[in-house]
């Protein structure tokens, strides 16, 4: 394919060179500087900027490199220079997860990595796409050929020269907003003061205590974090300081339940309408709101709750002498910041306190790692190098340390220090492998957002992980292992060059290149997956580039917006890795395009990777793995969240074969005329923008392109549905026709005054607040909430909001020019001054539904023909009157353009019907997140979900492992919480000496007849009696008539019955037969696949 690789940025910066003495990569003040023109940032900002820039200066050094380097932000910077206000079109997504204060506390935070290999780079790589206001990357080693299997920074190019400096212009790329420089000398305690954090990832062990002693005592402390892969083993140390406060341990948002009662006791019971179960918890706190009667419970006082119940809890107070309760109420959770107490390393290290598990068949591993990871120091320390991979006597030589070190515990020490594992643990030392870095840097990434912010619960404090499962099965030779001067030595010291090659030829299918596809992109090009001879990697993805992709979908840039995501990211991946033999496409995998992924497509591949954010394009997927028998690795984020999913043929269950419970959807009713909560007014605020804007002008265009076929198909359908598009239609073009600006302005009045105030006097009306039941209950009790009308004032900037967004969006449908009045509130307020609003009379007999049940707010009636037939000829006589070719512009809800005035219309619309049944209102932001269904996304979680995932692609590659071996995983980086499982085996059906699973198939060649078929089957003891072909009946012997079919072809039975012609690139064609056993026992067998060429 032909690739767009990324152009220079536009307006960005020179490198300049200084002269040097010698060839041996010197660079003497390497700076990249913003252009001096067209300047975005004010003279105050630019000199904020300068002064907060790190220029790291330090005493006489031997090495070759200079020790200042300093990338300035460009003025392309994705966000304002100053870092107190947020980018919400690129943040929108990671402010769903961290909120506005935690971002700002990001945005001051001044960041070290010390440790420039493949963990150091993936760690900065989460950081800086996260928003930091600085990072220094730290590392005075140079880059080898060994760096690059792990590294996406690197490139042979920079092979020899020092790994701060040949990160930096890359690392720079995903975020001009932050100030990135390197240190490229010796560190010194006293420079980790500059920091609110350091992460240390390549360090001696006494370092790690001489800086931990220092970070921890410091005032106030730095937090530390220490933290290394080795090979297939990683760990992760923190402290945070002696009192860390963290303000949010979750990050979830604090439960809320309606109150249906409380009792006058001692201590009182509190009942909650069953409209959805109570998620709080004995102990927690709450705050009650909104009671009527007891009030002295709306004080906001927090008070504990215990007896948690679905729909009650036990309030710890005497409520004896308050007020009865009468109705109404909310009751909310308070969230508490939680104090921790970190011990440092040096204490740590000898009373680790509990280990985070992340695989309780491994509950005795983190000891054991506890103790190799001290022994791998002193090594080092002994040696002056890591063991030598595959050399049984380094691996002697670690075990021996290892016991030793285990013997100084004493009655602390372990019984069983397990050898073999530790030999494990020194062949692959040295090695930094892509996924363990990959899932490490999400964890440690997510470790610094938490130090500097104190939003969800630190790791506390050690984690120790392994995957040595992900090893090859069969032993191999040691000349295996030997290093080839390739990029990939490090991984070929671990798996062996065998599993090495079956990378390489690997036929890998990566569905979708969003976030999780960037990232899987950038692995598998360092492990060298597809980059052999043989091996292909085909990517797709329908969709473009847009800002806010760009704040984890790290392939792409700025000056990528607009192009299409999987040639984007295809020609990013080839930059990491030359080798890598990938074709992009922009198809979506579904039905549609199976002559595009045809047969041959999916039988030729290796192994599927699923990179996808929809469950319905998930199972298709998981269908197309499971006939054609391929491995599908699957996985998800949602926030801090995410998880894996193994489908492996024959071993475990498909993905489909279990699902999550459907969202409760609230009911109609209660949208459209009873809100309790906010979800409930953007839910209606959404429905009404794309009747407004959206169904309706394109119904008056579905009419105007061709009357006569549109009147025919109304008549046809002679239902409410029907009438209600003629209303619409009619009520646009004829009542509420817009020809000039003004008359959008007065076309928004009126909706206002329709909405927030005449549909609720209709309300009140039909129900009054006294109003009863059938049954005599009060037919305003919770959770419903009675509602009051507005009063719209000129002076009310919210009222003047909605008029604003919603004639600028009324012009843009009627093509209407924007005058630029509009935007001054005092010529808006008197435009709106000019509308006449007639007085509303409620009427008598207005039906309103209130049945939860209803899925339909109109219901059709007898005379709807007639009705009908009138509007169709008001229709007739309305469009004469018509401009020629006259025709509307729909309007398609945009979530990410803060410029379109969508979000300020539908917000608009929901805080105001808020505002009518005191319901607490939401800025545009968390409108947003709602009314766009927005799917919280952060870089970590991500970014660990696909580390995971490739440690499991090693063991699908190298083809022996057993069920056993494989992990599905479930994690959440805010508590820390690791899950590891076995995948579950398939369910086995049996017949006779017979047995099969969902994942088989059976096949059937030689274009048989339907008797042949039959008899096929007969053979194997079971007795079909009906075969059918998708929707259509091919044969049943219950049919007479069907006995004629028995002695031809299957697929001439199929062509005549479905009258269709199979696809040409389709060489069988499946069907599904019935069958009994000779005890008339139904047996449910595989799907058949007759071939018929």
């Amino acid at each position: 394919m032909h690739y767009m690789l990324p152009r220079k940025r536009a307006g960005e910066g020179e490198v300049v060179e200084g002269e040097s003495e010698n060839d041996n990569n010197n660079i003497n003040d390497v700076t990249v500087s913003p252009p001096t023109k067209k300047h975005r940032i004010s003279t105050t900002a630019a000199a904020d900027l300068t002064a907060d820039k790190k220029s790291v200066t330090t005493g006489d050094n031997s090495s070759n490199y200079s020790n200042t380097f300093v990338i300035e932000p460009s003025v392309m910077a994705p966000r304002d220079a100053n870092h107190n206000d947020i980018d919400e079109d690129l943040h929108s997504r990671q402010l769903a997860v961290y909120g506005r204060e935690t971002m700002r506390r990001l945005f001051a935070s001044n960041i070290l990595i010390s440790g420039m290999q493949g963990l150091g780079a993936e760690i900065a790589k989460n950081l800086i796409l996260a928003g930091v206001k600085s990072v220094t990357l730290h590392d005075e080693g140079v880059v080898e050929m060994w760096d690059l299997s792990s590294s996406f920074v690197f490139s042979e190019n920079d092979v020899g020269k020092n790994r701060a400096l040949a990160s930096l212009q890359k690392l720079q790329e995903l975020n001009n907003a932050v100030v990135i420089s390197t240190l490229t000398t010796t560190l010194t305690k006293q420079k980790l003061s500059d920091f609110q954090a350091v992460v240390f990832t390549d360090i001696s062990l006494e370092k790690s205590l001489e800086y931990n002693d220092y970070c921890h005592n410091h005032q106030p402390p730095i937090s530390f974090i220490k933290t290394e892969v080795r090979g297939l083993f990683g760990t992760v140390f923190c402290d945070f300081g002696p009192k860390f406060t963290v303000f949010d341990v979750d990050g979830e948002e604090p439960h809320t339940g309606i109150i249906a009662s409380i009792s006058n006791d001692n201590p009182a019971l509190v009942s909650c309408v069953d409209d959805e179960r109570l998620e709080f918890e004995d102990g927690n706190l709450v705050v009650f709101s909104e009671i009527q009667g007891m009030k002295e419970l709306n004080d906001g006082k927090p008070r504990k709750i215990k007896s948690v119940r679905p729909y009650s809890f036990t309030l710890e107070e005497d409520t004896t002498n308050f007020g009865t309760y009468v109705k109404g109420g909310i009751v909310t959770q308070v969230k508490q910041p939680k104090v921790l107490n970190f011990k440092p390393l040096r204490a740590a290290l000898k009373d680790p306190g509990d280990f985070l598990l992340s695989d309780f068949s491994k509950f005795d591993r983190p000891p054991l790692l506890h103790i190799a990871f001290q022994a791998l120091n002193r090594f080092i320390c002994e040696f002056g190098r890591f063991p030598v991979a595959r050399s049984e006597e380094d691996a002697q030589k670690f075990i021996s340390i290892a016991g030793n070190i285990n013997e100084c515990l004493g009655e602390g020490g372990l019984e069983d220090i397990n050898p073999k594992l530790l030999t494990h643990f020194a062949f692959g030392a040295r090695a930094v492998l892509n996924p363990m870095a990959a899932m490490f840097g999400g964890i440690v990434g997510q470790e610094v957002v938490k130090a500097c912010s104190g939003k969800f619960h630190p790791l506390f404090q050690f984690f120790y992980f392994d995957s040595v499962e992900s090893l090859p099965v069969e032993p191999l030779d040691p000349i295996d292992f030997k290093p080839l001067n390739s990029r990939y030595d490090a991984q070929i010291s671990v798996f062996g060059s065998k599993l090495q090659k079956n990378l390489e030829d690997a036929k890998v299918f990566i569905v979708g290149s969003g976030a999780l596809g960037c990232e899987f992109l950038k692995n598998v090009a360092l492990m060298g997956v597809s980059c052999g001879s043989q091996g292909k990697l085909t990517i797709t993805d329908d969709d473009v580039i847009e800002k806010s992709n760009l704040s984890r979908q790290f392939l792409f840039q700025d000056w990528n917006i607009g192009q299409a995501k999987s040639t984007v990211a295809a020609s990013a991946a080839v930059s990491i890795n030359p080798q890598l033999k990938i074709e992009a496409l922009q198809n979506r995998v579904g039905p549609e395009t199976e002559c595009v992924f045809n047969d041959d497509f999916w039988e030729n591949l290796t192994v599927v990777i699923n990179a996808l954010d929809n469950v319905n394009a998930r199972l298709y997927v998981d269908q197309r793995c499971l006939y054609f028998q391929k491995p599908l690795l699957e996985s998800g984020t949602l926030g801090a969240k995410c998880n894996t999913q193994m489908v492996i043929p024959h071993l475990t269950e498909n993905y489909g074969a279990s699902r999550d419970p459907t969202e409760k959807q609230a009911p109609m009713c209660t949208v459209h005329s009873f809100p309790h909560n906010i979800d409930h007014c953007l839910t209606w605020a959404r429905s009404e923008f794309e009747g407004l804007l959206e169904k309706t002008p394109a119904e008056v265009n579905a009419y105007l392109s061709n009357p006569s076929e549109y009147a025919t198909a109304m008549r046809n359908a002679a239902d409410a549905q029907a009438k209600d598009n003629l209303e619409r239609i009619l009520q646009c073009l004829e009542q509420e026709k817009c020809e000039t600006f003004q008359d959008c302005v007065t076309w928004a009045r009126l909706r206002f005054e329709d909405y927030f105030v005449n549909r609720v006097k209709q309300l009140t009306f039909t129900f009054p607040e006294d109003a009863t039941t059938s049954t005599g209950a009060p037919f305003w009790s919770a959770p419903k909430r009675f509602p009051r009308p507005l009063q719209f004032s000129t002076t009310d900037p919210s009222h003047l909001q909605f008029i604003m967004a919603a004639s600028i969006l009324r012009a843009e449908t009627f093509g209407i020019p924007v005058p630029d009045w509009v935007k001054n509130t005092k010529m808006l307020a008197k435009a709106v001054e000019k509308v006449i609003v007639p007085d509303f009379q409620p009427k008598e007999g207005v039906n309103i539904e209130t049945d939860e049940k209803a899925t339909s707010l109109s219901t059709g009636s007898v005379d709807d023909a007639a009705v009908i037939n009138e509007l169709l000829l008001k229709l007739e006589h309305c469009r004469n009157n018509l401009p020629s070719g006259f025709r509307m512009k729909p309007i398609q809800f945009e979530k990410d353009d803060d410029t379109n005035y969508h979000m300020d219309l539908i917000a608009g619309l929901a805080n105001m019907r808020a505002r009518n049944y005191s319901i607490p209102e939401v800025d545009k932001l968390k409108a947003k997140f709602i009314a766009g269904r927005i799917i919280p996304a952060i870089a970590t979680s991500t970014a660990m979900a696909t580390g995971l995932v490739c440690l499991e692609l090693y063991k699908v590659l190298d083809g022996a492992h057993k069920v056993e071996d494989y992990r599905n995983t479930f994690a959440n980086l805010a508590l820390p919480l690791f899950s590891m499982a076995e995948p579950v085996p398939p369910k086995v059906m049996k017949h006779r000496d017979m047995s099969w699973t969902v994942w088989d198939r059976w096949i059937l060649r030689g274009n048989p007849t339907v008797r042949e078929l039959i008899q096929w089957l007969k053979d194997k003891g079971l007795n079909a009696y009906s075969i059918s072909y998708g929707s259509c009946l091919l044969f049943n012997n219950m049919f007479p008539r069907h006995k004629e079919r028995l002695d031809k072809k299957v697929v001439d039975v199929a062509r005549e019955i479905a009258k269709e012609d199979l696809p040409p690139y389709r060489s069988h064609l499946d069907v599904v037969v019935a069958c009994e056993d000779d005890e008339d026992n139904d047996i449910n067998i595989p799907q058949i696949s007759v071939y018929y060429r």
